[in-house]
């Protein structure tokens, strides 16, 4: 299962009302549900048992909104900052491996298309790109931490 087919898995589920969505292949195993405050909770590979991985991201999902809320919407209350959200669920890392440096530091100019992190979802690390030109003002979240579906992730100043 690819990251797109699980971000319309997401989407739908928003959409939708449904409180949770069971996938199952002979590959993969994928759960999908809303928790109270209507955030994913769980998506796991069919060799772990469903239950431990919905355990685990749940407390540490709890903390991970907190800057989305002080963000907004796409534009902060400060300016017109623009933020890069993140397009899947899973683990940010700041560069390609802990050896190398970051592909993006405060201060840092962005084109559209520049890889800016990546996240790690399923074992599948995925290059995620700039949507907007400009210059990195702050860095939301911390590496190797687990991120949500369209949290942000950066904010740039629009050149």
């Amino acid at each position: 299962m690819k990251a797109k087919e699980i971000q319309e898995l997401i989407s739908f589920l928003s959409e939708s009302g449904l409180e949770e969505v069971n996938i199952e292949t002979d590959d993969i195993k994928v759960s999908i549900k809303r928790s109270a405050e209507q955030q994913i909770v769980a998506a796991a590979p069919a060799v772990q048992a469903a239950p431990a991985p919905a355990a685990t991201p749940a407390p540490q999902a709890a903390p991970a909104p907190a800057p989305a809320a002080d963000g907004g919407g796409d534009t902060t209350s400060g300016g017109n900052l623009v933020e890069i959200k993140s397009p899947m669920i899973g683990t940010f890392y700041r560069s390609a491996n802990p050896e190398s440096p970051a592909f993006v530091e405060v201060g840092s100019s962005v084109k559209v298309g520049d890889t800016v992190c990546i996240i790690e979802a399923m074992k599948l690390f995925n290059e995620i790109e700039s949507e907007v030109s400009g210059k990195i003002v702050k860095v939301l979240v911390d590496n190797a931490q687990p991120v949500e579906y369209d949290q942000p992730l950066f904010l740039v100043e629009p050149a």
